[in-house]
């Protein structure tokens, strides 16, 4: 059960900023008068907010103290002013220091943190693996260790064996005496190694070893009906252990529908809480090529094998580090299990293929930022994508522009750097999946097994509604945005004509169509009024950005008058600039729809 914060209040006038807090905070809160507190209230509490003088602060808290900073509660005292949040007890931990941003984020305070790691940029190994979803394979005197030589200064490597957000933050904040190595071989002269991998290490003479398990490994299970589960998770996890593995990083515990209520099943997740429980039908296993399939299993299952399908599949296809091993501890208790390494984790080849946004390298997302600066190379469509856009590459990051290369040019630059290791980001204008040439891509990487995902990004048809200031959708009026083409070079589906289109007079966006506006224009006019409102919107947000308003009588001459190219999106409908037809929510008779702070009824 989530504990509550409970919040303390020394001064009748301190009733504001405490109400301020309590209505901002997440989860439970609970207001008290210091007069009112007792000791029962202090220990029942997750953390303590106190609002008054520091001195009184310690002494009201003393009964919620344990002597313990793993079991203390997070206690911040707040000035009766409401200008300093400060952490007085379960900084890390117990997440004080988190909390004193939140309430100094609330109410305009200035945090004061006074743990030496948050004070000179470093990790806070403490509560690294609650922050990053790992587990810390440490005692608390190991970990104490560690902290200590890491805050000290001594010489520190960093080992990861896997790759997520979470390892290229670490990679991206190294403090000046820590460096990266691949190997335990290569930190030899570390007196503090800090390993985030599903492999078991052995410290160097001298060194301390601090292991965090990230849950990359997926544990597939079959087993027989009713199979009495005592023993097989020992043996699993010895089995586990004598590869070189650790079961801490068994982050899902996978197998077919027809063994979801097994008490194997329920031991297992009981064992291994940090694991997620997922179920494949048969029909899902049953697509999975097995490195060692059983006409058996198929006859009981309808599947080749149920562990190791479950497995892969679990994992999107990833290394099989346990193929299938059976075991029978008593008469009737068989079972098999195979474990395979989650594939988008494994620090090996990737491509990540990232939506630039329209232009102004303010609007790539801040996961395709943290891609272009991971990336080992950028390749991106120089002629649409400002190579603005890739100045935040790393140091020793290869950039190149594809717009002088041919497809197959592309992909033996990107397989050279897949096959290395490397992670790749192929830089796309706008969305990707919109008018983004990444079929055939796609269609290569899948025919080689290469690893490989979109991040999405802001089409240009988001930038011209913002830089128009238009919604493109009106109540009552118009409700339907139309992604769309001209008829070029490429045909376009019979149903998909623009005069088709055209019909129901939606706002239609019309990409890579100036040089045949002409065209489009006279389709357009075969169902929109002439004096519809058009936009021509050239290389949005960039610089050079122009933008032609008009009639749809006029667009052919906006375009052609203007020399707009490539770079162009036309825009039409009566959304352009309507300010009529507000949605019935923005009524004053519908003020009660909106809570307080979310809307027109504190406007």
């Amino acid at each position: 059960m989530t504990r509550h914060t409970l919040i303390i209040n020394v001064a009748d006038s301190s009733r504001t900023l405490a109400a301020t807090i309590a209505g901002a905070l997440e989860g439970e809160t609970r207001t008290v008068a210091h007069r009112s507190i007792t000791p029962e209230m202090l220990r029942e509490a997750g953390a303590i907010i106190f609002i008054g003088a520091a001195g009184i602060c310690v002494r009201t808290v003393i009964p919620a103290v344990c002597a313990d900073k793993h079991t203390d509660p997070a206690v911040v005292c707040v000035d009766s002013t409401g200008r300093y949040a400060i952490p007085l007890l379960g900084g890390h931990i117990g997440g004080a220091n988190a909390l004193a941003r939140s309430i100094a984020a609330i109410i305009g305070a200035e945090a004061i943190i006074t743990t030496q790691s948050d004070n000179a940029g470093l990790w806070a190994l403490d509560t690294l693996a609650s922050e990053c979803g790992w587990v810390a394979d440490a005692t608390a005197e190991e970990l104490n260790e560690a902290i200590f030589r890491y805050v000290e200064g001594r010489p520190t490597a960093l080992l990861l064996d896997i790759r997520s957000d979470a390892t290229a933050r670490l990679e991206a904040t190294l403090a000046p005496h820590v460096h990266k190595v691949r190997t335990i071989a290569e930190a030899a002269d570390a007196e503090l190694i800090i390993a985030v991998s599903p492999r078991i290490y052995s410290a160097p003479e001298g060194s301390v070893l601090l292991s965090y398990r990230p849950p990359v490994l997926a544990l597939g299970v079959g087993c027989r009906r009713e199979c009495d589960p005592q023993g097989i998770i020992d043996h699993i996890s010895s089995r586990i252990i004598s590869q070189g593995l650790s079961p801490l990083s068994v982050g899902m515990i996978v197998t077919i529908e027809l063994k979801k209520d097994e008490p194997l099943l329920r031991e297992l997740a009981a064992a291994w809480p940090q694991a997620e429980v997922k179920i494949f039908t048969a029909g899902e296993l049953g697509a999975v090529d097995v490195p060692n399939p059983s006409e058996r299993v198929r006859e009981a299952t309808g599947v080749p094998g149920v562990a190791e399908a479950a497995a892969l599949l679990a994992s999107a296809g990833g290394e099989m580090l346990i193929e299938k091993s059976k075991g029978c501890l008593r008469p009737g208790a068989d079972f098999t299990f195979a474990v395979a390494l989650d594939r988008p984790s494994a620090r090996k080849g990737h491509i990540e293929i990232v939506g630039a946004g329209p232009g102004d390298p303010d609007l790539v997302s801040v996961r395709g930022r943290r891609f272009l600066e991971r990336a080992d190379l950028i390749l991106y469509a120089g002629s649409l994508v400002p190579r603005s856009l890739t100045l935040c590459a790393k140091p020793g990051c290869v950039v190149r522009s594809s717009a002088d290369l041919s497809l197959e040019e592309q992909f033996e630059l990107m397989r050279s750097h897949y096959d290395a290791g490397h992670l790749i980001v192929r830089l796309h204008t706008g969305d990707p999946c919109i008018y983004g040439a990444i079929q055939e891509q796609m269609a290569f990487f899948d025919r080689r097994g290469m690893s490989y995902h979109i991040t999405p990004g802001i089409s240009s048809f988001q930038a011209a509604a913002a830089e128009l200031r238009s919604q493109f959708t009106i109540p009552e009026r118009v409700q339907t945005i139309i992604l769309t083409r001209g008829e070029g070079r490429t045909p376009m589906p019979p149903r998909e004509k623009l005069s088709l289109l055209a019909r129901s007079q939606s706002t239609m966006c019309i990409y890579l169509s100036a040089g045949i506006v002409e065209e489009v224009q006279a389709q357009l006019l075969e169902h929109y009024p002439p004096e519809t409102p058009v936009a021509a919107c050239y290389k949005l947000t960039w610089r050079e950005q122009r933008i032609y308003r008009g009639q749809l009588r006029d667009l052919a001459r906006l375009v052609r008058d203007n020399n707009l190219t490539l770079t162009t999106l036309l825009v039409v409908g009566d959304a352009i600039d309507n300010r009529e037809g507000l949605s019935r929510l923005y009524d004053r008779h519908f003020t009660h729809l909106f809570r307080r702070g979310e809307g027109p009824a504190d406007e």
